[in-house]
């Protein structure tokens, strides 16, 4: 009769195992999870993704280095590289972008438009106007320095001091003309200095310090002009002289004449110059006569009086 075997292994086990296993066991050994896995894995022909999402795995990229290499770029270059892929990518020249430089303008450029020789009490309204102002609060305005390179012409350019020229003396211990440093016998000038601002005339008057050489500039037009007087009064007084010679020798002219023609009448035969020189030997002699009895005058004696004489006269006229 056959008995049925018996598992003694069964009996052996005991709960310590069973609690071990139960340990173990993780998801993976679930079979649920496992049914998962087996519907969602891929097959063989489905491993690849699809193109589109390479396409845009590759532009993200692309503009991820783009963007950093950008950032590295200071804006100068980052404008070159712009401006570059700009005329590549429409064809056109460097022609076609070049800005043009005939508005712009810098703070000198701007002093040059609106500065003013003086400024009224008026506040600046532009900003322009307002850089202006605050520059021509910072000169100094006691002397100014001139421009004497044009003074054939008249022309003489002022202006006020700096403060660097204030420190080494220009304008007040050494000569203010721009181009000339001579510290020895200065004069003072105040100069009536007329100019045109913004289509104004106007004028102000200026204290300026000269050596003798750069004030014989400053007046060279006026010395001009009061030579040129001299010399018209001169020509003035030859023309004068010349006037009264003539009219003198037209008086004497028929006097002679009327005694050349009776002397005629009454000596026969003789010649007209004899009688007139007669006359003027006459003439001299009077003449001569009258010039010894000057001579043979006794001359005056002059007096000098004192002081003391003088206030008498003076006071006896008074109570008279």
């Amino acid at each position: 009769m056959a008995t049925k075997g018996h598992d003694y292994q069964d009996d052996l086990d005991s709960e310590f195992d069973s609690s071990e296993r139960e340990r173990r066991h993780t998801w993976r050994d679930d079979p649920l999870s496992s049914k998962t896995r087996e519907q969602t894995a891929p097959s063989h022909s489905t491993m690849l993704p699809p193109k589109t999402v390479l396409v845009d795995e590759r532009d993200r990229e692309e503009a991820r280095s783009r963007r950093y290499h950008l950032l590295s770029l200071d804006a100068y270059s980052r404008h070159k590289m712009m401006i570059n892929r700009y005329l590549l990518s429409t064809g056109k020249t460097i022609k076609n972008v070049v800005r043009s430089s005939e508005k712009d303008r810098n703070d000198y450029d701007i002093l040059r438009e609106e500065h003013r020789f003086l400024w009224d009490d008026t506040p600046p309204t532009t900003w322009e106007e307002k850089l202006a102002k605050t520059y021509y609060d910072r000169l100094f305005k006691e002397y100014s320095i001139s421009d004497l390179s044009r003074y054939k012409e008249n022309k003489v350019a002022l202006r006020w001091r700096t403060e660097g020229e204030v420190i080494e003396g220009k304008g007040q211990f050494v000569c203010g003309n721009r181009r000339c440093d001579t510290r020895d016998e200065l004069t003072s000038w105040e100069v009536n200095f007329g100019y045109v601002e913004k289509g104004e005339k106007k004028n102000a008057l200026v204290k300026l310090r000269l050596c003798p050489s750069c004030s014989k500039k400053l007046n060279y037009h006026h010395a001009k002009r009061a030579w040129k007087r001299e010399r018209k009064e001169e020509r003035r007084e030859k023309k004068r002289k010349k006037r009264r010679r003539s009219d003198k020798s037209k008086k004497e002219s028929p006097s002679t004449d009327d005694d050349d023609s009776r002397d005629s009448s009454d000596d026969d035969g003789q010649s007209s110059s004899k009688p007139t020189s007669q006359t003027k030997e006459g003439e001299e002699t009077e003449r001569g006569g009258d010039v010894g009895e000057i001579w043979n005058k006794s001359a005056k004696e002059l007096v000098e009086k004192t002081k003391e004489e003088e206030f008498d006269d003076y006071f006896k006229d008074m109570f008279m």
